[in-house]
């Protein structure tokens, strides 16, 4: 999946977009420190790692551990809708532009994961 959307371009883009939203977004913002270059940094190098390419994070942060990584925040429903609905529209902005090397299917199987990964965090 990652040479076929474009890399690690691909998925600093997608962060960046998603971001964007964090910082409008006070469900998510609040969850976030002030300076999100750390986080940017961390979830575009996940992200890739996830699927398919370098293993940049781990090697920075060792093993993802999400709902570890996840714990000291209070995450509920509202938190994981937010969350979703943020990368669920980075995504589609990606996909609505020209040359987007997004197809159906990769859109299909990218939103299935977010979805599951989201709901998984949920912890309160």
């Amino acid at each position: 999946m990652f040479a076929r959307v474009g890399g690690n371009t691909f998925f600093d883009d997608l962060v960046e977009r998603f971001y964007r939203r964090v910082e409008c977004e006070a469900k998510l913002r609040r969850l976030y420190p002030d300076d999100l270059s750390s986080s940017r940094r961390s979830l575009a190098r996940f992200l890739a790692q996830y699927w398919g390419g370098p293993d940049l994070y781990s090697q920075e942060k060792g093993h993802p551990r999400l709902r570890q990584r996840h714990a000291g925040f209070v995450i509920g429903h509202a938190e994981r809708d937010a969350w979703f609905a943020a990368m669920r529209d980075a995504l589609a902005e990606i996909s609505a532009g020209a040359g987007s090397a997004l197809t159906p299917d990769i859109e299909a199987e990218m939103l299935e994961y977010f979805d599951r990964a989201a709901t998984w965090l949920v912890n309160s």
